[in-house]
């Protein structure tokens, strides 16, 4: 379950810790809209809900993968002036990447799961987070 960010309250498959600490998850995309993100691992609740993962394949995925290009520099009028031109969006081979990845974790999701993963999750009064068994 993610605490914070764009995602919170989302709940997500754990796939594998990177080398920086950080976690690799996704929701998968095609069921809760969570891309392929990596998590610190102080914004994250596991649970003891376990997903078969057989057959998937995240080697290729590292801290690199994330990495942003570099934008050239340009001159303050220029920037002033075309402020919300330049939008980076996500490239065809890492939308082809994460289709390719998640459905591989899909397959192995039973209908329950699915279901359980595209539920939000949220406190109301009178629960309190450490009295929960997750």
């Amino acid at each position: 379950i993610l605490l914070a960010g764009r995602f919170r309250g989302r709940r997500v498959v754990f796939l594998k810790q990177l080398e920086s600490g950080l976690l690799l998850v996704t929701g998968p995309y095609a069921i809760n809209g969570v891309p392929l993100r990596r998590v610190n691992q102080r914004m994250c609740i596991a649970t003891s809900t376990k997903a078969d993962l057989k057959g998937a394949d995240f080697g290729s995925v590292d801290d690199k993968y994330f990495a942003r290009e570099a934008a050239a520099k340009k001159s303050k009028k220029d920037e002033m002036f075309a402020a919300g031109a330049s939008k980076s969006s996500m490239s065809d081979a890492k939308k082809a990447g994460q289709k390719k990845m998640d459905e591989a974790v899909v397959k192995g999701l039973s209908t329950d799961v699915k279901s359980y993963l595209k539920a939000r999750f949220s406190l109301s009064s009178k629960m309190y987070p450490h009295e929960l068994k997750f």
